[in-house]
C-alpha cells in the first residue's frame, strides 16, 4: 500500500493508471465499477524494501491493496509451498487465474495463483455479492 510518506508524482501516477486499464491488478475491478480510485501498490512493498519506481508500481483496488499489505508471499494451499504472489507488471493474469462457471469467483490454476487467492482473499463474500449483479447485466467477468 502507498504509505502516507511515499509520494508517487502526478505523471507516474497517470501511467501506471493507463498501463492497468484503470483496473486492480490482483481482483481486475475497474475503478468506474467501484465508484472510486485505485490505489497506487508497490508490488514488493517498502517495508520490503520496495522502490517507488514504475518498474515497481500497479494499480490495486483497496481490499486487494489492504489484504495484501506487506506480503509477497503465501502458501499455496495445495502444496503448502511458500509461492510469491502474483506480480501484475511482470506475469500474466489469465496464466494463473480463471473465473469460475458463473463468473463470480476467481480461481488460482497455479500455484501462485492459488497463494495470491488466499493471500488476497479474493472470493470473500462481500467481494463476490458485486460481481453477482454485474454478471446479470453483462459487465463481468473482464473478458481480456
Amino acid at each position: 500500500m502507498t504509505s502516507p510518506t511515499s509520494h508517487v508524482p502526478s505523471r507516474l501516477r497517470a501511467r501506471i493508471q493507463a498501463q492497468a486499464r484503470y483496473r486492480c491488478g490482483y481482483c481486475l475491478r475497474h475503478q468506474d465499477l467501484l465508484g472510486m480510485p485505485l490505489t497506487i501498490d508497490h508490488i514488493i512493498p517498502q517495508v520490503a524494501g520496495g522502490q517507488t519506481i514504475e518498474e515497481n508500481l500497479w494499480l490495486a483496488c483497496h481490499r486487494c491493496n489492504r489484504n495484501k499489505s506487506a506480503q509477497t508471499h503465501a502458501l499455496d494451499p495445495e502444496t503448502g509451498e511458500r509461492i510469491g504472489l502474483f506480480n501484475p507488471r511482470q506475469q500474466i493474469l489469465s496464466e494463473h487465474f480463471k473465473w469460475n462457471q458463473d463468473g463470480t469467483h476467481i480461481l488460482g490454476t497455479t500455484p501462485c495463483g492459488r497463494a495470491t487467492v488466499i493471500a488476497l482473499n479474493l472470493n470473500n463474500a462481500e467481494i463476490v455479492l458485486a460481481p453477482q449483479r454485474w454478471v446479470s447485466v453483462g459487465w463481468w467477468p473482464p473478458q481480456d
